[in-house]
C-alpha cells in the first residue's frame, strides 16, 4: 500500500515538473535560439546589398532591384527573418531629377531622418550620354520610408558618370566616396597592351574610386575629389591578377574598382571595395588602408577577401559591393552572389569577418551551410 502511494506521488511529481513555467520558458529559449540559424543565399534578391540598424532595433535591408524606377526594402528584428516592405522610394517622376538605372542605395539615420544616397541616370543629358549616373539623395521621417528627392539635382555634377556613394562621418565631418564610372575612361595600362596585343581588345577602360568632403546638408562638395583607389597599371603588382580576371578571361574591356564602404578600426580606415564585372563569376572584394580618410590608400597582400569558391568545391560566384555592420561585439558582412540555382540572378549573403590580431581583413566566407547570428 505504502509502495503505490509512493509511486503515485513521484508521477505526479514528475508531471508536474516537466510542465512546470521554467521548462517551458527553456523550452521557448530553445526554439529562439534555433530561430537565428540562418544559411545563405538569404531568401532576398538584391544586388549592393546594404543594412542600416535604426534606433527603432531593427534591422533595415536595401539593394538593387526588385522594383522599376526606384528601390525597395526588406526589414528585420533578427538579421535571420526578413520581410519584404516593398517600394520605398519612387523615381522618374516629372518632379525627380532622375530617369533610369537606380543602383546601390544606403542609408543614414541622422537627427532622427533617414537619408538615402543613390546612383541614377539624369535627366539633365545636353550631349545624349550612354550613361549619365549621379548621386542624389532622398530623406524621410522612417526608415521604411516613402523617401522623397531632398532637391531636384543631384549632389555635384563632376563631369562623368558615377556610381555607388558611401559616406563617412567624422569630427563633424562628412566625406563622400564614390566610383568613377569605366565609361570613356580609356586608361593605359600593361593589361591593355597585353589585351590589345591578343587580339581580343582594342582600349580598357576602367573605373576608380573618389573620396570628397561635401556638406553636412548634402547640397554640394567642398573642395577637388580625390582619386584614392584605381587598377593595377603594372601586370607583376600583386594586385593586377585578380583585379583584370573580366580582361584577361575575355569577359569584357573593363576594369572596375567600385562598391567601396570605408570603416574605422582604432586609427586605421579601411576602404573595402570590389573589382571586375559585376554581372560576371570573377566579381571579388579586395581592401585598401589608410591612416587619413582622404589617404593615401595601400591595397592589402591578402586581396581578395572575398571571391568565387567554385574553384574549391564550391558553388557561389560574382561575391561583390559589400559592407560591413557590426552586431553584439560581431562583424558581419553583407554582399550580393550567385549560385549555380540562382543563375544570373544576385542573391544576399551574410558572413561574419574580422581585423586579426597583425591588421588584416578577413571575410570568413562565402558560405553556403547553416550558421548563427550571434
Amino acid at each position: 500500500m505504502n509502495y503505490k502511494f509512493l509511486l503515485l506521488l513521484v508521477v505526479i511529481c514528475v508531471s508536474f515538473f516537466s510542465c512546470s513555467p521554467k521548462n517551458k520558458k527553456e523550452s521557448n529559449s530553445t526554439a529562439q535560439d534555433s530561430s537565428l540559424v540562418y544559411k545563405n543565399p538569404l531568401p532576398v534578391a538584391f544586388g549592393d546589398p546594404y543594412i542600416l540598424k535604426a534606433s527603432d532595433g531593427k534591422f533595415y535591408m536595401y539593394g538593387t532591384g526588385g522594383v522599376d524606377n526606384g528601390f525597395q526594402a526588406s526589414v528585420s528584428s533578427d538579421l535571420v527573418n526578413w520581410e519584404n516592405l516593398g517600394r520605398i522610394y519612387q523615381g522618374n517622376t516629372p518632379e525627380s531629377w532622375t530617369v533610369a538605372n537606380f543602383w546601390a542605395p544606403e542609408v543614414y539615420e541622422i537627427d532622427g531622418k533617414f537619408y538615402m544616397l543613390f546612383s541614377a541616370d539624369w535627366k539633365h543629358n545636353p550631349t545624349n550620354e550612354g550613361e549619365n549616373f549621379r548621386i542624389g539623395v532622398a530623406v524621410s521621417d522612417s526608415p521604411a520610408g516613402p523617401f522623397k528627392d531632398l532637391m531636384d539635382r543631384p549632389i555635384f555634377d563632376p563631369g562623368y558618370p558615377i556610381i555607388d556613394a558611401n559616406l563617412h562621418f567624422e569630427d563633424g565631418r562628412v566625406y563622400l566616396y564614390y566610383s568613377r564610372c569605366c565609361y570613356k575612361n580609356p586608361v593605359k595600362s600593361e593589361v591593355a597592351d597585353w589585351a590589345k596585343k591578343q587580339g581580343w581588345f582594342d582600349e580598357i577602360e576602367e573605373s576608380w574610386i573618389y573620396g570628397v568632403e561635401i556638406k553636412p546638408d548634402f547640397s554640394d562638395i567642398i573642395g577637388e575629389p580625390k582619386l584614392l583607389l584605381r587598377p593595377p597599371v603594372k601586370m607583376d603588382d600583386k594586385q593586377a591578377e585578380w583585379e583584370s580576371r573580366s580582361v584577361t578571361s575575355k569577359e569584357v574591356n573593363r576594369r572596375w574598382t567600385e562598391g567601396s564602404f570605408i570603416f574605422k578600426q582604432g586609427d586605421v580606415y579601411f576602404m573595402m571595395y570590389s573589382a571586375n564585372y559585376f554581372g560576371g563569376k570573377n566579381y571579388a572584394v579586395g581592401y585598401a588602408t589608410s591612416k587619413d580618410p582622404l589617404g593615401p590608400f595601400v591595397k592589402a597582400d591578402n586581396n581578395p577577401i572575398l571571391e568565387k569558391n567554385v574553384e574549391k568545391g564550391g558553388i557561389v560566384t560574382g561575391t561583390g559591393h559589400n559592407m560591413m555592420f557590426e552586431h553584439d561585439g560581431q562583424m558581419y558582412t553583407v554582399y550580393h552572389g550567385r549560385t549555380e540555382a540562382t543563375g544570373d540572378e544576385r542573391v544576399v549573403f551574410i558572413d561574419k569577418m574580422e581585423v586579426t590580431t597583425d591588421g588584416k581583413l578577413v571575410v570568413h566566407g562565402p558560405t553556403t551551410e547553416e550558421q548563427t547570428i550571434n
